[in-house]
Order: structure tokens, then sequence, then C-alpha cells
């Protein structure tokens, strides 16, 4: 509707509308509800109660956003924040509120940091990672990978050409670094 210098009309009143609109106003008053007859409120018979559930004990100190003064009645506790992620998790709840950007990009870092650790402690491991079935790489060659990204409207594809760089840099960092310490090595000798 286009602005006018003119007053818009009114809107009609409880009475008007209720006359001219059959039903309308039904869950005003609770006596004109079409379902009050059925309506039975009896918690019983539903196994709800009111009121606030148990809560849940709280083992070691959870991270909690700033604008909260407790957690909630039931929490997760199946991945609690560890190590150097961790404590980015912890400084983005103790110090930075939800609506801030600050919050949301140190729990980004403490991902990355994560997700880098992880990385470095499967090179430790008998069995590694192997990034090239698990990064996708091989099914981009294999699997019509260009194909199924080109030419379809995909609003994805403008952060296709940084997608390499962001899943491979952990493993090219890594492996400069084991080819560092053994240059290292055979200098020494």
């Amino acid at each position: 509707m286009p602005y006018t210098p003119h007053k818009p009309p009114l809107a009609p009143d409880s009475d008007t509308l209720r006359a001219r609109i059959p039903g309308w106003g039904a869950d005003l008053d609770h006596a004109d509800r079409p379902s009050v007859p059925r309506e039975q409120l009896d918690e019983s018979l539903a196994g709800t109660h009111r009121g606030v559930p148990q809560r849940q004990p709280e083992t070691y100190p959870r991270e909690r956003s700033v604008e909260h003064t407790q957690l909630p009645p039931v929490f997760g506790t199946t991945c609690p924040p560890r190590g150097v992620s961790g404590a980015v998790r912890r400084l983005a709840y103790a110090r930075y509120s939800e609506g801030q950007a600050a919050h949301w990009l140190l729990l980004m870092a403490g991902d990355r940091v994560d997700a880098f650790g992880s990385a470095a402690l499967s090179l430790l491991t008998l069995r590694p990672d192997n990034p090239l079935t698990e990064t996708g790489v091989k099914a981009e060659l294999t699997r019509h990978g260009l194909s199924s990204r080109l030419g379809h409207g995909r609003a994805d594809v403008k952060h296709h050409w940084m997608d390499p760089l962001i899943v491979g840099w952990p493993w090219l960092l890594g492996l400069a670094g084991a080819y560092s310490l053994l240059r290292r090595r055979r200098a020494r000798r």
C-alpha cells in the first residue's frame, strides 16, 4: 500500500468483527472456544507436571553465557571443553555476550584449534587420517565433483575456491613442519 497523507481507516471493534466473521475471536473468551467441551485439564492424565524438573548435578564448571545466571536443569556433558580449544571457548563464554560477534568468533576459533589438534594427534597414532579420502579430494576427482557444482544454481559456488585451503592448510602446515624437522636432522649429521 503506498504512503498517502490521509489517515488510514481505523480497525473495526471486536463486536463488529465477531458479527461479520464467523468464529472470529474464539480464543478471546474461554467459553467460546470450540474445543472446551473436549478439553480435559487433568494433568495426571498426560503425565505432565508443573515446575522446574530436578536439576542435573554440575560435576565441573560448565560454560554459560553471561546473560544467564544458571544452567538449564538438564545440559549436555558428552564433549566437555579441554585443552587450548576449551580455554578459548571458556574465554568466549566468560567475557562476551551471545549478542556480540567476538563470542561467536572465539567459539569458531576454538573449533578450528580443536580440529587442528585432532589432525595433529592423528599423525602420532599408528593409523593416521587419510587426507585424500577424508577431506573429499578423491571424491571430487572420481565422482563428478566439478560437474555437480557448476551449472545447477548452487549458492555455495562463491567460496569453492577457498574450500581446499580451509581443509588442506593443517595438512600442509604439518607437512612443512615434518620437512623442516627432517632437514634439521640431516644437517646435524
